[in-house]
């Protein structure tokens, strides 16, 4: 089950806390830095983050993505948290709109701390990022992975997403496409 807070779009950042019982996700927030620099690892390093995160520019980041979710930008960044305590385990981001992306296409973009990894919760964080893009309008959901990246094309497959055609960005790097339909998705129970 997907809850949200106010059921209208562009949701203020503290109003969108999704569910499916096991997991939660929910915007980053300024208290989430210390557990994400403390659950880098040289793979997010390589797949997600572009280099190692300081305090510094992991603050500034984290302040970024509030102001897209304060001022409705095309970035949704959520923590992935699991536990009673919600514990931070992960970030999920949603690119609303973006170069590459059509129109109604939500670029996804996901990574879990090594202790976390190797539970299923990539899987189920895409599915909640899915459900959420869909609300918001979204179309089609895309995660793109490099070929040398298979544990994150099998998340890809396992939330039901299929290969398209390969693309490369502005450097030649190859990225495999996977895409799925959302359109019923937030109509969608579990």
């Amino acid at each position: 089950m997907v809850r949200h807070g106010s059921g209208v779009k562009n949701h203020r950042m503290h109003e969108v806390k999704l569910s499916d019982g096991t997991i939660t996700v929910s915007p980053l927030r300024l208290d989430d830095v210390e557990a994400h620099l403390e659950g880098e690892d040289d793979l997010l390093v390589r797949w997600l983050n572009g280099g190692p995160g300081t305090r510094e520019g992991t603050e500034g980041y984290f302040r970024h993505c509030r102001e897209q979710w304060d001022n409705a930008g095309p970035l949704r960044a959520f923590g992935i948290r699991t536990g009673a305590d919600e514990v931070l385990a992960g970030t999920i981001d949603l690119r609303l709109a973006g170069e590459g992306l059509a129109p109604g296409q939500a670029n996804v973009a996901y990574g879990l701390d090594p202790s976390w990894r190797g539970r299923g919760l990539a899987t189920r964080a895409v599915l909640l990022a899915s459900r959420y893009a869909a609300s918001e309008g979204g179309t089609e959901a895309v995660i793109q992975v490099e070929p040398d990246n298979p544990a994150s094309a099998a998340v890809a497959q396992r939330a039901g997403f299929t290969p398209g055609m390969p693309t490369y960005d502005k450097d030649g790097t190859r990225f495999d496409r996977y895409i799925r339909n959302i359109r019923n998705l937030h109509t969608a129970a579990g």
